[in-house]
């Protein structure tokens, strides 16, 4: 018995060494090309790449506008909240304390001095790096920073650590606005990023969202007395505009859902832009097959993202993509942070939720799923436009790589699970 136990206690630790010089490598590896990245990004200019103003396009009792610039974005967020006579809503992933970052910090403490009621959610893991003296916020805002840390005694509880990811403002009950753009000056100009403004029936369940997410947080940060933030809502419902919102303290994924029940039903195109593409199996079949039923999927990221490491693990899942003839473009020269797709001519998302983990299964997202033709076209046309400053991956060009980045491509690998 002795000696048949002897064996054993020789394996587990060559395997646990084993284990640890694997994984070991990935960080270091994973470590590297951050720095090496990090140190060429320096003093690197940022290049002008095409744009177009905000489209409009009207659905059902109400509109849709489109931005694809930050500044356009910008202009019309704070023309919103500076009009403000009764509410503003206002919840971002990244606020930085910058130029932009004060423009909107003063917009909003003057329409709380006017005697608006103003509520702000931010992430504050997304914001460590922000100068707490910008974080201070006079007394008539109501602030709820989302904790670092919100597990409490509950660290087992893998649902509590979801970052709030989602990019909201509501005005007044009569506009709101949603998708990638975070707050800053760099995103004004620098970077490509879709956000789309709406008015009508769909404001309303906006706000319901924000509603949802601050009741759901605000106890850690304010006395038991103070009040839930609305919980009546309009009984109209506009069918051609739906909601989606991941909530992992409740176990709701519906987004993954959405873009899989959308890229079955596909008969013509499916056309998708993304800041980073690191999908599960599933999402890849579901793409795959719908390619090799005829449907022309075309797959739009940017050449180099601010990840190097989510640019390397992407890269291992190009060779599933064009086997099945699906078309890859990279966008030059800036950095594309959209997360949209239109299919069919008819349908379109625009939200928050890239195609990784962390979106599809672990942060608070939000998407809007809408069923209209109007807006589909001018997605396309955005979608056009940008592949007049983008270079198309070919199977010859991919196949031909060199070994480094296959031996890079394989080793990181396994961090897709963890992305």
């Amino acid at each position: 018995m002795l000696r048949s136990l002897a064996p054993r206690s020789r394996v587990f630790p060559v395997v646990r060494r084993t284990l640890l010089t694997v994984f070991g490598v990935q960080i270091l590896l994973a470590l590297g090309l951050t720095l090496v990245d990090s140190y060429r990004r320096r003093n690197r200019k940022p290049k002008p790449f095409p744009t177009s103003g905000p489209a409009t396009a009207e659905v059902g009792d109400g509109t849709i506008t489109t931005y694809t610039y930050g500044q356009d974005l910008y202009d019309d967020m704070l023309k919103a909240i500076e009009g403000a006579r009764k509410q503003v809503l206002l919840e971002t992933y990244i606020w930085k304390g910058d130029e932009v970052g004060e423009q909107f910090k003063q917009a909003l403490i003057d329409a709380a001095s006017r005697g608006v009621d103003v509520h702000i959610i931010y992430d504050s893991f997304a914001n460590l790096v922000v100068d707490p003296r910008f974080k201070r916020f006079p007394p008539q805002l109501k602030v709820l920073p989302y904790p670092v840390y919100n597990a409490g005694l509950r660290f087992f509880d893998i649902s509590r650590y979801g970052r709030n990811h989602r990019k909201i403002l509501i005005v007044d009950e009569e506009v709101a606005f949603v998708g990638g753009y975070n707050i800053g000056t760099a995103y004004a100009t620098e970077w490509r990023d879709t956000h789309i403004r709406i008015t009508g029936h769909g404001v309303w369940d906006l706000k319901r969202a924000f509603a949802d997410f601050w009741n759901l947080n605000r106890r850690k940060r304010f006395r038991r007395s103070e009040r839930p933030l609305l919980l009546e809502t309009a009984s109209d419902w506009e069918p051609r505009i739906r909601l989606h919102r991941n909530v992992p303290r409740l176990w709701m994924f519906p987004i993954r859902g959405m873009y899989l029940e959308a890229i079955n039903r596909a008969t013509r195109n499916i056309w998708l832009t993304h800041a980073y593409f690191i999908p599960d199996q599933d999402f890849v079949d579901a793409m795959v097959a719908a390619a090799r039923r005829g449907v022309d999927v075309r797959l739009l990221l940017p050449r180099k993202s601010n990840h190097i490491v989510a640019d390397w693990i992407s890269r291992g899942y190009f060779s599933q993509l064009l086997d099945a003839g699906i078309r890859v473009f990279r966008f030059r020269d800036a950095m594309v942070h959209a997360k949209t797709a239109t299919i069919d001519g008819n349908w379109t998302t625009v939200g928050t939720a890239n195609v990784d983990r962390l979106s599809m299964t672990g942060n608070y997202e939000i998407n809007v799923e809408i069923i209209d033709p109007g807006m589909a076209q001018v997605m396309e046309r955005i979608f056009e436009l940008d592949l007049t400053n983008s270079v198309e991956l070919t199977s010859g060009e991919w196949e031909s790589r060199d070994i480094y980045r296959r031996f890079t491509e394989a080793v990181l690998t396994p961090l897709r699970p963890l992305l």
